[in-house]
């Protein structure tokens, strides 16, 4: 820390039509102005609108893609934290979070903390293994098949029958309603994200959804329970309302005590008659995360007040009813911002 200042690394600042969670994250440490925050945006892309959202991301640096050479990755967080500052990441995405976990005491040596899952932990949330999980916390799971070639799919799918969801191994979730449609989706899942590709049955029910903080040890920082009201194009939530759905949330408290889960979590669900299934697990805080803290549970502050060894409070006192909308607006900033993204790899 420099100056009593905390400087916060945080990634998906692609706040686009398919937005990371990276500028709820930052927003809402923002609120917490007794830390202090410097948010550090680690972005992929010149063009992702975090960079230009100056009175949230206070600077901006390109990285190498997590997935490429670790090494390089690891050198780009140790060169910001010399020229700028870095006491704590914040990682957004999916896909960055075995780097993490394979360099989080490197990366602690260097004064550079996380607050995440271990390992062990992470793989029983995989998208191929969640049938454990929902049996112990309590969920049914859609019948669910795990496609590792072209092969297995017509299997699968005529197993499962149609329509079904097919969906990526990290991102990416497709519903197709003919086995060409199927053919397609797996295709371009396989391309862009290998294998396993899972096929699961569609449900039809009333979209839930659980944002969370573990702290490691069994306990929970801080629920927030909402239901799905509308969906962009894309499938993702653009209208939503906090519920305090009691089977739901229960689960949740199970999940986090019987997997002793550290960091920040998503359970998307559904609610199909008197029964909840699990629908998938994200490791990670959702695009939607500063909804919670909107309504009063801010748990990006409560996470990196762990982190920081202060005072926490884990309550889950919000009110049922509350309404979230998304919506997007232009920016107009300066050419200069994108030329030194592009030419220097950082900006300002």
């Amino acid at each position: 820390m420099k100056r009593g200042k905390t400087f916060i690394g945080v990634s998906g600042i692609n706040a686009i039509d398919n937005p990371g969670s990276g500028i709820g994250v930052a927003r809402s440490l923002k609120e917490d102005k007794s830390l202090k925050p410097v948010i550090v945006g680690l972005a992929y892309d010149a063009m992702e609108p975090g960079i230009y959202m100056d009175w949230i991301v206070d600077k901006s640096y390109i990285m190498p893609y997590p997935s490429t050479s670790g090494d390089a990755y690891f050198e780009r967080l140790l060169y910001i934290k010399d020229n700028y500052g870095l006491d704590c990441i914040i990682p957004s995405l999916d896909v960055e979070l075995p780097f993490y976990l394979k360099y989080s005491e490197r990366l602690a040596a260097k004064g550079i903390r996380t607050f995440l899952p271990g390992k062990k932990e992470l793989r029983h949330c995989g998208k191929d293994r969640l049938a454990g999980i929902a049996r112990k916390i309590g969920m049914k799971l859609p019948r669910t098949e795990v496609v590792n070639s072209p092969d297995m799919l017509a299997h699968a799918v005529g197993k499962i029958g149609l329509p079904v969801m097919v969906k990526g191994c990290f991102y990416r979730a497709n519903r197709a309603n003919t086995f060409q449609e199927a053919v397609n989706c797996f295709n371009k899942l396989v391309a862009e994200w290998g294998y396993p590709v899972i096929i699961q049955e569609v449900l039809s029910g009333v979209e839930l959804n659980v944002v969370g903080l573990g702290d490691g040890e069994g306990r929970s920082m801080g629920l927030v329970g909402i239901k799905k009201v509308a969906l962009s194009s894309l499938g993702k939530i653009w209208t939503g309302v906090t519920i305090r759905h009691e089977k739901m949330l229960d689960a949740s408290m199970l999940f986090i005590k019987s997997v002793k889960w550290r960091g920040p979590f998503e359970l998307e669900c559904m609610a199909v008659a008197d029964d909840i299934y699990l629908i998938e697990i994200n490791p990670r805080f959702p695009a939607w995360s500063y909804f919670a803290t909107g309504v009063g549970v801010n748990l990006p502050s409560r996470m990196l007040r762990k982190l920081m060894d202060r005072r926490v409070d884990c309550s889950d006192d919000y009110e049922a009813g509350k309404l979230f909308v998304r919506y997007s607006y232009e920016m107009v900033t300066e050419m200069d911002m994108f030329q030194k993204a592009v030419t220097r790899g950082e900006n300002p």
